[in-house]
């Protein structure tokens, strides 16, 4: 092995929120592999879908799946996306279910990190007191920020921001982007869930992870400041750094998250409204192409381009009225007929 950087400390938290009932998040953190799985579906759906997808990450370990890097990385997340598929077809309760994942796996021996990634679930880098996003979202605005439609603060308040474009166990196959980067002493990686990332700017994260005395401690300090902003959604995060030298101590913590399950009489919402939150839905590429296609030539919004079958709707809609107006007109003219006859 070569000398020089190497996995150091890791750690990891999760949380219902504020506003949420159960936890759909899950978590691996096993190094040299780590990830995040953010579910959806409904009842416990999307619960199901996540802890499926990272038990078999944590199955799937060291030594776990043939292939190395990029090549390893994209057969975990292909077999996760194959049991959450097989399940939602076997059990007719969990029909439609799904989960983002993001996944890092280190290799210290090359100084790099391979990463797989379907969703909004991100990925981050902090170097030379910089927060980079290594992942772009498969998301409804991340494709519209990218295409030009709008802008990146536009996005943050969005309303179909839940909306993604892709997920694991949605479809028999899933399409899986995957990447290395070259790793320096002193990186910190997170990974995290978008009730992270929807609650906080990246100012505001790098600030929490840059003040933290330890990993251990700025995974807390995340949730917790996820949460005092408001905590929409599950909030689930994995830090991990490289070390200067093999030497610095590792801290391996559980691999898989248990999500805490609350009884229904709990009150957790912290003085909170109950207000039911935005829940993540999948849409297909063919639904994507209408939102980020060019403008039509009349130069009509996004929204009026999308909305064709709203209007059309519409349309049908007003039809039986117009019959009906005209029918008792008729009918008042030949009563009236009628009795001047």
């Amino acid at each position: 092995m070569r000398e020089g950087p190497t996995l150091g400390r890791s750690a990891g938290a999760t949380d219902t929120g504020r506003r949420r009932r159960r936890n759909e998040d899950s978590y691996v953190c096993e190094p040299p592999l780590f990830a995040i799985a953010d579910g959806m579906g409904g009842a416990q759906a999307g619960e199901v879908a996540s802890r499926l997808a990272a038990t078999v990450l944590a199955e799937g370990g060291p030594g776990g799946t043939t292939g190395d890097g990029e090549a390893r990385v994209e057969a975990l997340i292909r077999e996760a996306n194959r049991r959450v598929f097989q399940r939602s077809h076997e059990d007719a309760a969990m029909s439609g279910m799904g989960t983002t994942m993001t996944v890092a796996l280190v290799n210290a021996e090359a100084g790099t990190i391979a990463f797989g990634h379907v969703g909004d679930s991100r990925a981050y880098r902090v170097r030379d007191g910089r927060l980079e996003q290594l992942t772009d979202d498969h998301s409804l605005v991340g494709e519209l920020v990218r295409s030009g439609k709008i802008s990146p603060e536009e996005a943050e308040s969005h309303p179909q921001r839940a909306v993604i474009t892709r997920a694991l166990g949605t479809e028999p196959d899933v399409d899986v982007d995957t990447f290395t980067i070259e790793t320096l002493p002193a990186d910190l990686y997170l990974l995290c869930s978008d009730g992270l990332t929807d609650m906080l700017r990246d100012r505001e994260i790098l600030a929490v992870l840059e003040g933290a005395r330890d990993l251990d401690a700025a995974a807390r300090r995340l949730v917790e400041a996820a949460n005092s902003s408001g905590g929409d959604d599950n909030i689930t995060v994995v830090v991990f750094e490289i070390a200067a030298a093999a030497s610095e101590e590792t801290m391996r913590l559980p691999a898989v998250a248990p999500a805490v399950e609350l009884d229904d009489d709990e009150d957790t919402l912290s003085g909170l409204e109950r207000v039911r939150a935005v829940d993540t839905t999948a849409i297909s590429a063919e639904e994507l192409k209408r939102y980020v296609e060019p403008e039509p030539a009349d130069g009509a919004s996004v929204a009026a381009a999308a909305a064709p079958r709203g209007r059309e709707r519409r349309r049908r809609s007003v039809l039986p009225l117009v019959l009906l107006v005209l029918l008792l007109v008729v009918l008042a003219v030949l009563v009236a007929w009628g009795l001047y006859r």
